[in-house]
Protein backbone atom coordinates (compact mmCIF):
# COMPACT_ATOMS: atom_id res chain seq x y z
CA UNK A 1 0.00 0.00 0.00
CA UNK A 2 1.27 3.44 -0.89
CA UNK A 3 -0.02 6.58 0.77
CA UNK A 4 -0.89 9.20 -1.82
CA UNK A 5 -2.73 12.50 -1.93
CA UNK A 6 -5.63 13.52 -4.14
CA UNK A 7 -5.59 16.96 -5.75
CA UNK A 8 -9.27 17.42 -4.82
CA UNK A 9 -8.39 16.87 -1.15
CA UNK A 10 -5.69 19.53 -1.07
CA UNK A 11 -7.86 22.07 -2.86
CA UNK A 12 -10.70 21.45 -0.42
CA UNK A 13 -8.33 21.69 2.57
CA UNK A 14 -6.93 25.00 1.32
CA UNK A 15 -10.40 26.40 0.65
CA UNK A 16 -11.52 25.59 4.20
CA UNK A 17 -8.35 26.81 5.98
CA UNK A 18 -8.19 30.29 7.55
CA UNK A 19 -6.91 32.92 5.17
CA UNK A 20 -3.78 34.94 5.81
CA UNK A 21 -5.60 37.85 7.43
CA UNK A 22 -6.91 35.54 10.17
CA UNK A 23 -3.43 34.29 11.08
CA UNK A 24 -0.68 35.67 13.28
CA UNK A 25 2.99 35.35 12.45
CA UNK A 26 5.96 33.93 14.35
CA UNK A 27 9.55 33.74 13.12
CA UNK A 28 12.14 31.26 14.38
CA UNK A 29 15.50 29.74 13.50
CA UNK A 30 16.46 26.17 14.40
CA UNK A 31 19.42 25.14 12.28
CA UNK A 32 18.80 24.03 8.69
CA UNK A 33 15.35 25.40 7.87
CA UNK A 34 14.03 22.24 6.17
CA UNK A 35 13.49 20.51 9.55
CA UNK A 36 11.56 23.24 11.38
CA UNK A 37 9.54 23.98 8.24
CA UNK A 38 8.33 20.39 8.39
CA UNK A 39 7.92 20.27 12.18
CA UNK A 40 5.93 23.48 12.53
CA UNK A 41 3.79 22.74 9.48
CA UNK A 42 2.58 19.56 11.16
CA UNK A 43 1.34 21.33 14.30
CA UNK A 44 -2.38 21.78 14.87
CA UNK A 45 -3.27 25.43 14.41
CA UNK A 46 -0.36 26.18 12.07
CA UNK A 47 -1.61 26.77 8.53
CA UNK A 48 1.26 28.36 6.63
CA UNK A 49 5.01 28.09 6.69
CA UNK A 50 7.77 29.48 4.53
CA UNK A 51 11.53 29.41 4.85
CA UNK A 52 13.92 32.28 4.38
CA UNK A 53 16.70 34.40 5.79
CA UNK A 54 16.67 36.89 8.66
CA UNK A 55 18.81 38.45 11.36
CA UNK A 56 21.54 39.93 9.19
CA UNK A 57 22.41 43.15 7.42
CA UNK A 58 23.05 41.95 3.86
CA UNK A 59 20.42 43.14 1.38
CA UNK A 60 18.68 40.47 -0.70
CA UNK A 61 20.58 37.43 0.60
CA UNK A 62 20.58 34.14 -1.29
CA UNK A 63 21.49 30.62 -0.23
CA UNK A 64 24.88 30.92 -1.94
CA UNK A 65 25.44 34.52 -0.82
CA UNK A 66 23.90 34.59 2.64
CA UNK A 67 26.08 37.18 4.31
CA UNK A 68 25.36 37.41 8.05
CA UNK A 69 21.80 36.08 7.88
CA UNK A 70 20.41 32.93 9.52
CA UNK A 71 18.21 30.22 7.98
CA UNK A 72 14.73 30.92 9.33
CA UNK A 73 11.15 29.64 9.23
CA UNK A 74 8.11 31.92 9.32
CA UNK A 75 4.91 30.42 10.70
CA UNK A 76 1.32 31.55 10.14
CA UNK A 77 -0.87 30.28 12.99
CA UNK A 78 -4.43 30.63 14.26
CA UNK A 79 -4.14 32.00 17.82
CA UNK A 80 -7.48 30.47 18.86
CA UNK A 81 -6.04 27.02 18.04
CA UNK A 82 -2.40 27.32 19.07
CA UNK A 83 -0.78 30.06 21.14
CA UNK A 84 2.52 31.83 20.65
CA UNK A 85 3.55 30.30 23.98
CA UNK A 86 2.83 26.83 22.55
CA UNK A 87 5.13 27.60 19.63
CA UNK A 88 7.83 28.80 22.04
CA UNK A 89 7.53 25.52 23.91
CA UNK A 90 8.19 23.66 20.66
CA UNK A 91 11.20 25.88 19.95
CA UNK A 92 12.85 25.42 23.32
CA UNK A 93 12.10 21.70 23.41
CA UNK A 94 13.87 21.37 20.05
CA UNK A 95 17.31 22.75 20.86
CA UNK A 96 19.86 23.28 23.63
CA UNK A 97 19.48 26.87 24.79
CA UNK A 98 22.80 26.70 26.69
CA UNK A 99 24.86 26.29 23.52
CA UNK A 100 25.29 28.66 20.58
CA UNK A 101 26.00 27.10 17.20
CA UNK A 102 29.23 28.55 15.87
CA UNK A 103 28.09 29.11 12.29
CA UNK A 104 25.64 32.01 12.16
CA UNK A 105 23.73 30.43 9.26
CA UNK A 106 22.48 27.65 11.56
CA UNK A 107 22.13 29.42 14.91
CA UNK A 108 18.99 29.12 17.01
CA UNK A 109 16.93 32.29 17.32
CA UNK A 110 13.55 33.68 18.26
CA UNK A 111 12.80 36.74 16.14
CA UNK A 112 10.14 38.83 17.88
CA UNK A 113 7.88 41.19 15.96
CA UNK A 114 6.57 43.29 18.84
CA UNK A 115 6.72 43.85 22.59
CA UNK A 116 3.95 41.32 23.19
CA UNK A 117 6.05 38.56 21.65
CA UNK A 118 9.17 39.75 23.47
CA UNK A 119 7.34 39.63 26.81
CA UNK A 120 6.01 36.16 26.00
CA UNK A 121 9.59 35.00 25.40
CA UNK A 122 10.68 36.50 28.71
CA UNK A 123 7.84 34.76 30.55
CA UNK A 124 8.59 31.44 28.91
CA UNK A 125 12.28 31.65 29.72
CA UNK A 126 11.38 32.65 33.26
CA UNK A 127 9.35 29.46 33.59
CA UNK A 128 12.55 27.63 32.58
CA UNK A 129 14.54 29.47 35.23
CA UNK A 130 16.59 31.53 32.76
CA UNK A 131 16.45 34.98 31.17
CA UNK A 132 16.96 36.36 27.64
CA UNK A 133 20.29 37.77 28.81
CA UNK A 134 21.70 34.39 29.83
CA UNK A 135 20.48 32.01 27.10
CA UNK A 136 22.61 31.29 24.06
CA UNK A 137 19.51 31.33 21.86
CA UNK A 138 19.40 34.67 20.05
CA UNK A 139 16.37 36.77 21.02
CA UNK A 140 16.10 39.60 18.50
CA UNK A 141 13.63 41.89 16.80
CA UNK A 142 12.93 40.75 13.26
CA UNK A 143 13.98 43.55 10.95
CA UNK A 144 13.20 41.87 7.65
CA UNK A 145 12.47 38.37 6.41
CA UNK A 146 13.68 37.38 2.95
CA UNK A 147 12.04 34.41 1.25
CA UNK A 148 14.39 31.58 0.38
CA UNK A 149 14.54 30.20 -3.13
CA UNK A 150 11.54 28.15 -4.28
CA UNK A 151 13.46 24.85 -4.26
CA UNK A 152 13.89 25.27 -0.48
CA UNK A 153 10.17 25.85 0.13
CA UNK A 154 8.40 22.66 1.31
CA UNK A 155 11.59 20.72 0.63
CA UNK A 156 10.43 17.43 2.16
CA UNK A 157 7.17 17.50 0.22
CA UNK A 158 9.01 18.12 -3.06
CA UNK A 159 11.14 15.03 -2.42
CA UNK A 160 8.07 12.75 -2.27
CA UNK A 161 6.59 12.31 -5.75
CA UNK A 162 3.46 10.57 -4.43
CA UNK A 163 2.67 13.66 -2.36
CA UNK A 164 4.02 16.46 -4.53
CA UNK A 165 2.26 15.11 -7.60
CA UNK A 166 -1.13 16.10 -6.22
CA UNK A 167 -0.14 19.77 -6.35
CA UNK A 168 1.11 19.40 -9.90
CA UNK A 169 -2.17 17.77 -10.93
CA UNK A 170 -4.10 20.61 -9.28
CA UNK A 171 -2.07 23.17 -11.24
CA UNK A 172 -0.43 24.83 -8.23
CA UNK A 173 2.44 27.23 -8.92
CA UNK A 174 5.59 27.26 -6.78
CA UNK A 175 4.29 30.32 -4.95
CA UNK A 176 0.93 28.67 -4.31
CA UNK A 177 2.66 25.57 -2.92
CA UNK A 178 4.77 27.77 -0.64
CA UNK A 179 1.65 29.41 0.82
CA UNK A 180 -0.69 26.40 0.79
CA UNK A 181 -1.97 25.15 4.18
CA UNK A 182 -2.27 21.65 2.69
CA UNK A 183 1.35 21.84 1.56
CA UNK A 184 2.43 22.85 5.06
CA UNK A 185 0.68 19.79 6.50
CA UNK A 186 1.90 17.38 3.84
CA UNK A 187 5.43 18.73 4.12
CA UNK A 188 5.19 17.78 7.79
CA UNK A 189 3.98 14.32 6.78
CA UNK A 190 6.82 13.94 4.29
CA UNK A 191 9.21 14.92 7.09
CA UNK A 192 7.87 12.16 9.34
CA UNK A 193 5.38 14.11 11.46
CA UNK A 194 2.00 12.87 10.23
CA UNK A 195 -0.82 14.68 8.41
CA UNK A 196 -4.61 15.10 8.64
CA UNK A 197 -6.49 11.99 7.49
CA UNK A 198 -8.47 14.10 5.03
CA UNK A 199 -5.31 14.68 2.99
CA UNK A 200 -4.16 11.07 2.70
CA UNK A 201 -5.57 8.20 0.66
CA UNK A 202 -4.28 4.61 0.63
CA UNK A 203 -4.14 2.88 -2.73
CA UNK A 204 -2.69 -0.40 -3.99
Amino acid sequence: METVTRSSAIERYDDEAPDGEELETATFALGCFWGPDSEFGSLEGVYRTRVGYAGGTKKDPTYTNLGDHTETVRVGYAPDEVSYEDLLRTIFDSHDHTRRVRKRQYQNAVFVSDEEQREAVRRHLGSMGVSPETVETRIEAVDRFYNAEEYHQKYNLRSRDAVAGAFERAGYTDEEIRDSPAAAKLNGYAGGHGAPDALLVDED
